[in-house]
């Protein structure tokens, strides 16, 4: 697959042209959470993030971070390109109703809500355990994992990044990619929630139109991100995700 990370973007361009993102995430208990996942989104080529939370102390960690955010208090009549919602959150109510919108990316507590947020493509990102919450149990080796997530795509009828090594993203009409860039450093909290905000990012600004091409702009993703926590482990020993935030831009680059 083309490894041109960002969208070429056209003279005329403005803050609006490039995508825009809604981030729903944090809470007391994992504010920094908001940070890294907003982090993610700032990097991946869209023009305007907004962020959404009711804590009050996240919503200030965020601004603090990052005085480019725009904080929101509702998510009721906000128009994006693409949704980010879950990490660091509470588990949301059944129904969680957002602004129709060409893209969803589902972490955390939010991807039981697959099937019913409203939204064109909508892609989740679990890990085994949270696969196992979702009632799907992943296979051995590299083909179970591809197997697995095929299922749960066809199931949930979504695009299913199922993160660990070996990160596999699955379509719901058949289409699989298996990033083997990968290694032990991603083995560390955070890292999910940095990947949930690049890949908004870059469904907004590249802007897909079909499931297929969505896919191959999240493996986009799923390649930055690795390449940045390879870049920080050559450099730095252990690593913590916020390393791979400072990664993130020069290998984007690229």
């Amino acid at each position: 697959m083309n490894q041109k990370f960002l969208r070429k973007l056209p003279r005329d361009s403005n803050k609006y042209s490039h995508g825009t993102v809604a981030v729903v995430a944090g809470s007391p208990e994992y504010s920094g959470a908001a940070v890294l996942c907003v982090g993610g989104a700032r990097r991946g080529g869209s023009g305007y993030i907004n962020f959404i939370c009711r804590d009050d102390f996240t919503r200030a960690l965020v601004a603090g971070a990052y005085p480019d955010v725009v904080l929101r208090e509702k998510v009721k009549g906000l128009k994006v390109d693409a949704w980010v919602i879950g990490p660091g959150s509470p588990p949301l109510r059944r129904r969680f109703n957002i602004p129709r919108s060409k893209f969803a990316v589902l972490d955390a507590g939010a991807m039981r809500l697959a099937r019913k947020i409203n939204a064109e493509i909508v892609v989740i990102t679990p890990h085994e355990g949270e696969a196992r919450k979702l009632g799907f149990i992943i296979g051995e080796g590299e083909q179970g994992r591809q197997q697995s997530a095929q299922e749960m795509a066809e199931k949930l009828d979504c695009i299913v990044v199922l993160k660990g090594a070996h990160t596999v993203v699955a379509s719901p009409d058949g289409l699989v990619v298996v990033d083997d860039l990968a290694g032990p450093e991603l083995a560390t909290a955070g890292t999910g929630d940095i990947l949930a905000g690049l890949i908004g990012s870059m469904l907004a600004s590249w802007r897909p139109e079909t499931i297929h091409e969505a896919v191959v702009v999240i493996f986009k993703a799923v390649s930055a991100h690795a390449l940045a926590a390879r870049a920080a482990a050559a450099e730095l020993s252990p690593i913590t995700s916020s390393d791979i935030l400072k990664y993130l831009p020069i290998t984007i680059k690229q």
